[in-house]
């Protein structure tokens, strides 16, 4: 398959970045990571004009441009969503925030303002990605998978998920809650502390939180480092804490 078949398709959700087997776990799409690449080596920096003047990027992967009829509200203010980017019905971009290459956005998604989607993420239906979110782009190693938002997540102000953690459907994640696969996650409500870069199970609520960095020194200086904690599994009162109100849509 060409690279122009695979930014096309990437965009109609025909192609994905990443796949769900039957049991739920998620693996990279190597082949359309290989398309993405030939992408970039075919492009060609230009400068752009209307809107876009003063920028310059590759000519063959420029912002997408929307109507009425695709059913996205993206609103004035400096949002782009770049050429290869699946955007689906019912999505709200606010301003400004930027969607990459190869990223799959579902229904129902609330992208709120300074919010980051990166190359090859994929963010399930419903999920709301508050101000400042940082999800990570994972285009390269080629096998590597993608960060993945499952539906029904919400990520609150200032979260930050890079590395290709897989966040579990319904999951919470608090503000300034940061995951990468060295951010060691521990399960207050089970009792036991995750490996490092495993999913975050469906339903949990996370908070930040620190541990003690190890060695006589640091613990005579009080040093901590940074952790996430699961402090318990949502609930009805949860859930209607978090419904996001369907006027906004």
């Amino acid at each position: 398959m060409n690279w122009q078949d695979v930014i096309a398709q990437l965009e109609t959700g025909a192609l994905r970045a990443a796949t769900q087997d039957e049991k739920g776990n998620w693996q990279a799409n190597v082949e359309v990571k290989q398309g993405i690449l030939a992408a970039f080596k075919a492009g060609v920096n230009i400068s752009f004009d209307g809107n876009y003047q003063g920028f310059v990027d590759k000519d063959n992967l420029p912002a997408r441009q929307f109507t009425p009829e695709d059913g996205v509200r993206l609103v004035p203010g400096g949002s782009s969503v770049r050429a290869g980017a699946y955007v689906a019905e019912g999505v709200i971009i606010m301003p400004p925030a930027y969607i990459n290459v190869g990223a799959f956005v579902d229904s129902g998604t609330m992208v709120d303002s300074h919010a980051l989607i990166g190359s090859c993420a994929q963010v399930g239906k419903n999920v709301h990605v508050s101000a400042a979110v940082q999800i990570g782009g994972v285009l390269e190693p080629i096998g590597a998978s993608p960060v993945i938002i499952e539906d029904d997540a919400f990520l609150s102000a200032g979260v930050v998920v890079v590395e290709g953690i897989v966040v579990k459907k319904g999951a919470v994640l608090a503000p300034g809650v940061s995951l990468s696969k060295s951010v060691p996650v521990y399960d207050c409500v089970n009792q036991v502390m995750r490996e490092k870069g495993a999913e975050i199970p469906e339903r949990a609520v996370v908070v930040p939180g620190t541990r003690p960095v190890k060695g006589e020194w640091a613990q005579a200086q009080g040093l901590n480092m940074a952790c996430a904690l699961i402090v318990k599994y949502r609930d009805e009162q949860s859930d209607a804490s978090l419904e996001l109100e369907s006027i906004l849509r």
